[in-house]
């Protein structure tokens, strides 16, 4: 039967095997998987760590775009209601 391990121990296994005080045979053994799987998961770890950044930087952009479109929308909110009051003001003077 397969065993499955959490998150934060991979995390923790990834980043024993990062600091290399360590052989990657004796990580396994302590926490009790395969010499593959510890290396296996110090890449992954690696590989995704820029992905914390660009998730961050994403975030920022996406505030700042919802930020001018609600700029936007206002702004375009308050033209509609000026032209209708002038569209209005203009039938009154007996425009078309």
């Amino acid at each position: 039967m397969r065993k499955r391990l959490s998150s934060e121990l991979k995390a923790k296994v990834a980043i024993a095997a990062i600091q290399g005080h360590r052989t990657v045979n004796e990580i396994a053994s302590e926490y009790e998987v395969l010499p593959s799987q510890v290396s296996g998961w110090k890449k992954q770890y690696l590989d995704g760590a820029a992905s914390i950044f660009i998730s961050t930087q994403k975030a920022n952009k996406s505030k700042e775009s919802d930020q001018l479109l609600t700029s936007l929308y206002t702004k375009i909110g308050e033209l509609e209601v000026e032209r209708d009051f002038l569209k209005k003001k203009w039938q009154k003077m007996g425009g078309q």
